[in-house]
Formats: structure tokens, sequence, C-alpha cells
């Protein structure tokens, strides 16, 4: 990577990390990334999409696009380590590396206008990763430009500083926050038998989960965490009444989530009717699986031997959700990781800083990606 391209991806980097914002909010991250490719490339359309963007750098007629993506929205998390670029955001911070995935993606952007490339190139910039919602509204562009195949990166802590971390298939699980809500009907407390309480429903699903989700039932990995029971209220004259059990259930594969949202409807429904309580299903932060091609994942591996960046074969998927999921879904790509260090403070913490060193590492490996030096 060139020196001046690479201070100043890092240059931009800081102004992120100082300025964060969170998902559907990102208007001064969204300008401040467009103003750069604007100021420093000659050869890059860009197209603004209202809450997110691309820079395009276009070869020509019958050339294959390529797409590159990078998140860039923040957390509601304080800053609590000092930094010269320390976020100048109460409560916000970008604690899971964003900053460094959309500064890797804009010094590669420079790197390609500078140097060309044999293929039409997409430099998409994504908003409102940490909801789900912004691959959701920007996985248009594959069907829209045509897009022949997709790669993106996340830095992760738990395995070596400066290794590409791959896997085939599943990189990410499929997750989805499932709310179960009760209305029965009150008595008084002295006369339970008069009114219909959600309690039991409730705890006969708790009771359960760990059968929907063992191993002897299941090929992949299946959780369903519970995050909040509510039932009834703090009035000891009155039975409780009403009820909600709130869940994160997620698996490594989405046909294994499926089932057990159905096992989980299932009991809830039946439960239910025998009890005559009302009962319905709510669902948010949905995330399907991060489901790598496998094509796709031997050209990072290829790239990596022959550019001599050390490779960090993945033992299985993670655990946490990537709404990445979406592209793959709708054209062949992968996605990658940089290692952090085995010890280094994990992404979602108060101690996480992006590491600047990934940045010429993802450039490298993108342009490796596309055949350039």
């Amino acid at each position: 990577m060139e020196k001046k391209n690479l201070e100043l991806a890092i240059q931009l980097r800081h102004e992120l990390h100082a300025h964060p914002e969170l998902s559907y909010q990102e208007v001064w991250t969204k300008q401040h990334l467009m103003d750069f490719i604007k100021d420093h490339t000659t050869n890059l359309e860009i197209i603004d999409k209202g809450k997110y963007f691309y820079a395009v750098y276009r070869a020509g007629e019958g050339k294959r696009n390529i797409a590159f993506r990078a998140d860039f929205d923040a957390l509601p998390i304080p800053e609590t380590i000092d930094l010269p670029y320390g976020s100048q955001i109460p409560g916000v911070s970008h604690k899971c590396g964003h900053d460094g995935h959309s500064a890797s993606l804009a010094g590669f952007a420079l790197e390609v206008d500078q140097k060309g490339a044999e293929h039409n190139i997409f430099f998409l910039f994504q908003h409102a990763e940490e909801t789900g919602q912004g691959a959701i509204e920007a996985q248009e562009i594959i069907e829209n430009e045509k897009i022949d195949e997709i790669f993106g990166y996340h830095n992760m802590s738990g395995f070596p500083a400066g290794m590409v971390g791959v896997i085939d298939g599943t990189a990410h699980c499929a997750s989805k926050g499932m709310s179960i809500e009760m209305v029965g009907s009150p008595s008084h407390a002295s006369e339970p038998e008069n009114g219909k309480n959600p309690s039991f429903a409730i705890a006969k699903i708790i009771d359960a989960i760990p059968l929907f989700t063992s191993t002897e039932h299941n090929e992949g990995l299946v959780l369903c965490t519970i995050i909040q029971i509510d039932v009834g209220s703090e009035n000891y004259g009155i039975q409780a009444h009403t009820g909600a059990l709130r869940m994160t259930i997620r698996a490594e594969k989405e046909v294994e989530l499926d089932r057990l949202q159905q096992n989980i409807e299932k009991l809830a429904i039946s439960l239910c009717e025998e009890q005559g309580i009302k009962v319905d299903f709510k669902y948010n932060d949905i995330f399907p699986e991060t489901a790598n091609h496998k094509e796709s994942s031997d050209k990072i591996r290829q790239v990596c031997q022959e550019i001599g960046l050390p490779i960090f074969e993945l033992p299985k998927a993670y655990r946490a959700f990537e709404d990445y999921g979406y592209y793959l879904k709708k054209t062949k790509g992968a996605f990658c990781f940089v290692g952090n260090g085995e010890d280094y403070a994990p992404i979602h913490t108060y101690e996480y800083d992006f590491r600047d060193e990934n940045i010429e590492i993802a450039v490298e490996l993108f342009k490796g990606l596309i055949g350039i030096k």
C-alpha cells in the first residue's frame, strides 16, 4: 500500500472514531466518507443512496462487477479509554471497529483509483449493520449493478494479530429476537382458579428449551438465550394475567433456526389453547446466516499465499450475527476476518479499539482479490 494512502486512511479512521454515530443517525459519517472519496480520487463515480452510498471504478462493458463492503455505524457504549482521537459523542463509540472497516475500504479505493483495475469495482459503504437493517436496504446493489462477487472483512479478537481468518460455509450464525406475549384474565389472588395465569405456560416453554436446542436433535450449534421474563405486576391482591417471554434464538444453519422457532411457537400455541390464553409472537433484529461460498473463500486463501499473509482456518462459525449474509444470498462471495490478537480486547467492550495495522492488511488482501499490486 502506498505510504501516503495508508497515512490518509489512518487519519480518516481517527476522524471517524472521534465522531461516532448510531445506526440510522450516520449523517456526518456518511458525508465525511463521501467527501474523502471526492477529495482524494479522480476516477471514481459516487452513487448516493440516502442512508448509504457506494463508489465505482468502471473498467468498461463486459468486465466483471466485484463489490467490497464496509459498515460505518457505531455502538451505544461510552468511550472509557484515553485516546488522542477519542469519541467526542457522549455514550457513543466505535467499539466494533466499523471506523476501521470504512477506512480500509476508503484506502483501497485510493489504491484502485491510482493503479487502475481490470474489473468494475464497487466500494459499498453501508449504514446500520448493528441493527441488521443496513444490508437489507443496501443489498439492492447486487441486482441493480449485477454484482458477480462480493467480499468484506471484520476485525476480530481471539486469534493471532495480522492473520486472515477464513472459513467455508457459515461464518456467522443466523439470529433473531423472539417475543412471546400472552394475555389471560385476572382474578383475586385468593381465587387463582377463577383467572388465567400465563406463568405456567411460560415456565413450560422455558423447561422445553434444552430439548429443542440439544445436540441430539440438531446438526449444528443451536441456542436460545432468555433475555427477559415479564409476568404480572407487584400487586399482591391480583393474580398475574399478562406475560411475555423474550429470547434471542440463533443457529449455525438457518433451517435449524426455523425449526427451533416453529417448535417454540407450536408449544406456546398448544399450552395457551389449553388454558384459554391469547398468545402473539413478535420478531426483531433478524439476521440471516452469513454463508461463504467456497469458491470465494478459496480466492482469499490463494491471495494470502501469494502475498505472504498468514492464514487462520476458523474451526467454527462465530455465534454473533452479521448482516453481510443478505448479500451472500444474492450473489457469491465471502466474509473473512483479520486478527487483533489472541488476548486483545474483544469487540463491543470498553477496552477495545480498532488496530490501525489491520488497514493495510485488508487493503493488500482486497488488491490481491482484483489482481493489482
